[in-house]
């Protein structure tokens, strides 16, 4: 989009301030991975991060922020934040499980996942399995401020709800119509993506800025000590409050499914299914939102041509390893199925996974969707046309996908 397109007026009136300033020499928000990791180490007290693997991720990323993503004035105050927050996290992460050793022989039984292509349905099955007393979940606070684990008898009157919320507050602000896309709170239901932001190899950063570089690299990269850093998050939030099973989630999980797999042996994964294409319109729309918060040129046509090439990727990396990893482990279900009935569907993942589903938690995965229907905060307009995509393009990225699942796709 042109400069200041769709922007609310108090964001181009600030990004044009800013750019004055900047131009008189005033100093601005330091995007250098070095800088970053020194003043985070100032801000806590605190100097150790624990595998040094992180580093790479930070250093790509700040590289690419800083000479692709043309950040505007406050995109890079955005980018700095997220930054020093996330290193921020993994030093006092680190320092905690030194000072509470016992943190680290806590054991993940039979954790849930569920993935697949974004805009799948992941999310409303992830929040509506998050209602069951018997399943933990993470929660949005938790994962901004893990410092001290949360505690059962205070979960959903913990103080840090009450902050999170404010800022997250932010995201409606910076990019208006953001909550009718993709519902945000700090009560709800968190992604995966979060928990790898603080080791600097996530898709959080690839939704809110244009970093293709970025991306394709973590896509190759061996994600080994992303899903290790994954693990001890998920022992340090269950430090006091434990559930039968953790139910997590996040569309990237398909790439690396031999690296989940390899740290969580006994997980079972719920695979959700789609038309690539109408999943990557309603993608395409979140991100030119989300971005055009951080950023004063966004072509939604471009996005979209990167999100079908992205994430057909990701979709056939998925693909391989599952014929070569399941044992039984997935259960497919379609998005069509999910929005018909998704107490139906939710059955479903219980019943082949043999887990119980007790009624007070199906009660309250009902009163759930009464709550929260999905209009709530507005209607979500897209289409594929608005994005350039064609039917063409998704049989020639999407193939084997578009053959092998076709029942689940009509």
């Amino acid at each position: 989009m042109p400069p200041d397109q769709n922007q609310p007026a108090y964001i181009s009136l600030f990004n044009h301030m800013a750019r004055g300033l900047g131009r008189t020499g005033l100093s601005v928000p330091t995007l250098d991975a070095t800088r970053l990791i020194h003043r985070a180490q100032w801000r806590t007290g605190l100097r150790d991060f624990g595998d040094e693997n992180y580093r790479e991720g930070l250093e790509r990323l700040t590289r690419e922020l800083q000479d692709h993503a043309k950040l505007s004035q406050v995109g890079r105050l955005g980018a700095h934040f997220n930054l020093m927050e996330n290193l921020c996290v993994r030093l006092n992460l680190v320092e905690y499980r030194r000072q509470h050793p016992k943190i680290l022989t806590q054991t993940i039984n039979k954790p849930l996942f569920i993935v697949g292509l974004p805009r799948t349905g992941t999310t409303i099955l992830f929040e509506l399995i998050a209602q069951d007393p018997a399943m933990r979940y993470p929660a949005s606070w938790e994962v901004a401020k893990p410092i001290p684990p949360a505690l059962r008898g205070t979960y959903n009157t913990d103080e840090r709800i009450r902050s999170v919320d404010r800022f997250m507050g932010l995201a409606e602000k910076l990019s208006p119509g953001f909550q009718a896309i993709h519902a945000i709170g700090a009560q709800l239901p968190q992604e995966c993506v979060y928990i790898f932001a603080s080791q600097f190899a996530s898709e959080q950063f690839g939704y809110m800025f244009d970093i293709p570089q970025y991306r394709a690299w973590i896509l190759d990269r061996d994600m080994t000590d992303a899903y290790r850093w994954h693990a001890q998050f998920l022992q340090h939030m269950q430090a006091d409050y434990r559930g039968e099973h953790w139910v997590l989630k996040t569309p990237s999980h398909l790439a690396y499914l031999r690296y989940l797999l390899a740290q969580y042996p006994d997980a079972n994964i719920v695979w959700t299914h789609r038309q690539p294409i109408d999943a990557i319109a309603s993608l395409s729309s979140l991100a030119t939102n989300l971005r055009g918060g951080f950023s004063d040129t966004v072509n939604p046509k471009a996005v979209a041509a990167h999100e079908m090439q992205h994430f057909a990727k990701q979709l056939n990396m998925g693909m391989q390893q599952r014929r070569q990893l399941d044992r039984g482990q997935f259960l497919d279900i379609s998005f069509a199925s999910i929005c018909d009935d998704p107490i139906d569907s939710v059955r479903g993942i219980y019943h082949y996974f043999d887990m119980p589903l007790s009624g007070e938690a199906e009660s309250r995965m009902r009163d759930y969707l009464v709550k929260r229907p999905r209009d709530l905060h507005g209607k979500h307009d897209y289409c594929a046309d608005l994005f350039a995509l064609t039917r063409a393009r998704e049989s020639e990225l999407f193939r084997d996908y578009l053959d092998r699942f076709a029942p689940l796709l009509a």
